[in-house]
């Protein structure tokens, strides 16, 4: 088995090179990593569908390849109907649920605001005593060795945040998505490829920079043929390609994952949109989980 050691280093350098490949070039280049994952777990895979336009590009390149790779899709409660509806169009896609609903992670965790890296240092400021070395390195970016890491440090711009009047927590993605997942993995002993890619954020880039797009000696080993695409490439495969995707993407809304990634988007917002799109699903969040008392204090329309 091809074991993914003895790689180059990536730089910034290199990925942005990449980045700029064009599209026939990086659909070369994800083949390859697709084919080497496949190759190394012996055919033992599977694809992370979620419906959406990257986890659909995902499927189309994988598939074209090893055309009886099962999809996982994530059934967590808050997927757009539209979404839904796409998935069922797909065949072999194995559906999976979280154990806790939505509201009840909320309720015993907190909510995951503003970004996953953000709600975590906020929890630990919110339940750490204050002369712990945790609250301390999250407030001024000191560790105990005494060296400032200006990442550590909370963004003075959500201090504010920490007396919130509501917990926050960064629990909810690997409570509603991850954990389905690996307890899919362990049953079938499959290893995921995922839509993610290293445009999507900081932490997304920091780990392709680590590991490129198969990161076969992690933890839990997880593949990314789509490491180095940008969101204009989904687009031009999906054209080149004409391949199926989502209606919910004709309607205005420009990202289907997490709602508490609002405070992205410009006004019309996915809550906006919601309220006239989806009403019953806009009466749900913003009042029986009450989003709206979040959204105030992020100062988002909805």
């Amino acid at each position: 088995m091809n074991s993914g050691l003895g790689k180059m280093k990536i730089t910034h350098q290199i990925l942005k090179q990449r980045q700029g490949l064009p599209l026939e070039a990086k659909i070369i280049f994800s083949q390859k990593r697709i084919r080497e994952w496949h190759d190394h777990w012996l055919g033992q895979t599977y694809i992370a569908f979620s419906g959406g336009k990257d986890s659909t590009v995902l499927l189309d390149l994988v598939r074209e390849l090893y055309p009886e790779t099962p999809a996982v899709f994530c059934d967590t409660g808050l997927e757009y109907p539209e979404i839904k509806d796409f998935v069922k169009t797909i065949p072999n896609v194995i559906w999976v649920k979280p154990k806790l609903t939505f509201k009840q992670v909320l309720d015993k965790y907190g909510y995951p605001i503003i970004s996953k890296n953000i709600a975590r240092m906020l929890h630990e400021l919110q339940t750490r005593p204050k002369d712990s070395l945790t609250y301390i390195l999250r407030k001024t970016g000191i560790n105990s060795k005494g060296e400032f890491h200006t990442t550590s440090k909370l963004p003075q711009k959500y201090e504010y945040l920490e007396n919130a009047s509501f917990k926050i927590s960064d629990e909810c993605c690997a409570i509603l998505k991850k954990n389905p997942s690996k307890e899919y993995e362990k049953i079938s002993k499959r290893h995921p490829y995922t839509g993610v890619m290293a445009a999507d954020s900081r932490m997304r880039e920091a780990e392709y920079l680590k590991h490129g797009c198969n990161a076969f000696n992690n933890k839990r080993p997880i593949s990314t043929p789509l490491g180095i695409w940008l969101e204009q490439d989904i687009w031009d495969y999906i054209k080149l390609k004409q391949i199926p995707y989502s209606k919910i993407y004709d309607m205005g809304h420009l990202r289907t994952g997490c709602m508490f990634g609002v405070h992205l988007e410009s006004s019309p917002n996915r809550f906006e949109k919601m309220k006239e799109q989806h009403p019953k699903i806009y009466d749900y969040c913003i009042n029986k989980l009450e989003l709206n008392k979040i959204l105030d204090i992020l100062k988002i329309k909805y």
